[in-house]
């Protein structure tokens, strides 16, 4: 079915449109309007008519992949699939779910896609979830920021808005051989051996570090640090929207002050304020920089080209006892309040926690949503899963910052900018983000 598909092209998803779409005859499952789905045309039959489908997303692997095997199991069913950069998807999601030509399923940010959910243009899925067993199938920590209030202003609580299609964990990818070429055993065990380690780089000739702080790469390297440094609890509570969260705290401050260090020490390039993030992924692939911390989504690009040279760990803690925590989420896909086939779309969210679903999420370097299925992991991939692991049974995954409200991601992208350029302060950086904060959920 793969002929039957095709991308739009990014310039035309980067203003909101699209070409229409050619949906087969088809029943339509009713809308409230206000994003409820009438809980008596649910079902969970699948279409037997042909029906075509409008997919968007932003990470590449493994949505190909899993609507590849969606339609080898369903071939009456056509997805057409769009890939936006993530920086025109976060600017124009609303713009696009709000027109008539919205796609029928959308991939899920939490941070960005909060405006949708009190417009009523994506679908509670409840109904669906109570359906298909959602609840009992998928992980609990992956539900978690994929639940929210009427009003979106918290997260863990109300009603699912979207489901997971795969698994990540930030953490540190290290080059092997440069590590033994730093003069360094092993990797890293507590925070401050991570510093020792930067330095170590640093006087070997190594550089230590591939930043992309023109995108998310710099506030991710923010973001692992503050996971470590302050207390777990206060970071959730903040990006949940709990009444009175703050993110100005002394491990958040700690975070940034080591941006601002670094920078200053060499172990980020200045230049980094204007380096995207492909291009960090490229440099440190290319055996330019000892680590770059990113996430599970990078696993099979840096295995592609690094073969047995690289490998992963979380973010170590401030001791060696520290339990591990790092900041996750999945690839998660909501279903638009103006799809003409909610059904056929509800399919696709649950095919996503099915045991062949799993290995094609494996070998895109995302962990499984069914957690139950019997995959086969290897290379660069039981590294991630160990660790995923580690984490899971430890402070557990916390959610990434940009999810705190719609307009986190252009505070933390622009902030950490500045921390680099030396034209904003750790305090400063903290400072924009709670108002951000503030603005939103006051």
């Amino acid at each position: 079915m793969r002929a039957n598909r095709k991308r739009a092209s990014v310039a035309t998803i980067a203003v909101g449109a699209c070409a229409s779409l050619s949906l087969a005859a088809c029943t339509a499952t009713g809308s409230s309007g206000d994003g409820e789905v009438d809980a008596s045309d649910v079902s969970t039959t699948v279409p037997q008519e042909d029906v075509t489908l409008d997919l968007w997303y932003v990470n590449d692997p493994p949505v190909e992949a899993l609507v590849d095997g969606f339609e080898e199991k369903y071939p009456n069913i056509t997805v057409k699939t769009t890939m936006v950069p993530f920086g025109d998807y976060i600017k124009s999601i609303k713009r696009s779910m709000s027109s008539d030509e919205a796609p029928d399923i959308a991939q899920y940010n939490p941070g960005a896609m909060r405006s949708l959910i009190p417009a009523g243009l994506i679908y509670n899925l409840d109904p669906y979830s109570q359906a298909y067993g959602w609840e009992g199938e998928f992980p609990e920590s992956s539900l978690a920021p994929l639940t929210s209030n009427e009003e979106a202003t918290k997260f863990d609580t109300g009603s699912l808005y979207a489901a997971p299609g795969g698994l990540s964990i930030l953490g540190v990818f290290y080059n092997k051989e440069l590590l033994e070429e730093a003069g360094l055993d092993g990797v890293p065990h507590t925070v401050e051996e991570f510093s020792e380690a930067l330095g170590a780089a640093e006087e070997a000739g190594v550089q230590p570090l591939s930043v992309g702080g023109l995108e998310t790469g710099a506030g991710q390297l923010w973001n692992a640090w503050a996971n470590v440094l302050g207390d777990v609890q206060d970071y959730k509570d903040w990006v949940y929207g709990a009444d009175g969260a703050s993110i100005e705290t002394d491990g958040a401050l700690q975070a940034a002050q080591q941006i601002v260090d670094g920078v200053e020490a060499g172990y980020i390039r200045q230049g980094a304020s204007s380096v995207s993030d492909s291009d960090a992924l490229a440099d440190f692939a290319d055996g330019n920089s000892l680590f770059l911390v990113t996430g599970n989504w990078s696993v099979s690009q840096l295995q592609e080209s690094m073969g047995d040279n690289v490998g992963f760990f979380a973010f170590p803690g401030e001791s060696a006892d520290s339990e591990p925590v790092a900041s996750g989420s999945s690839v998660a896909f909501s279903i638009s309040s103006k799809t003409e086939h909610p059904n056929a779309a509800a399919a696709f969210l649950n095919y996503l926690g099915t045991p062949e679903a799993a290995q094609i999420q494996v070998d895109g370097g995302f962990m499984p949503v069914n957690t139950d299925a019997d995959v086969q992991i290897g290379g660069l991939g039981d590294d991630v899963a160990e660790e995923f692991t580690a984490v899971i049974d430890g402070a557990g995954i916390v959610p990434f910052p940009g999810y705190a409200s719609p307009g986190m991601v252009d505070k933390l992208q622009s902030g950490a900018q500045g921390l680099i350029t030396g034209h904003m302060a750790a305090e400063e950086y903290l400072r924009s983000m709670q108002e951000e904060w503030a603005s939103y959920h006051s």
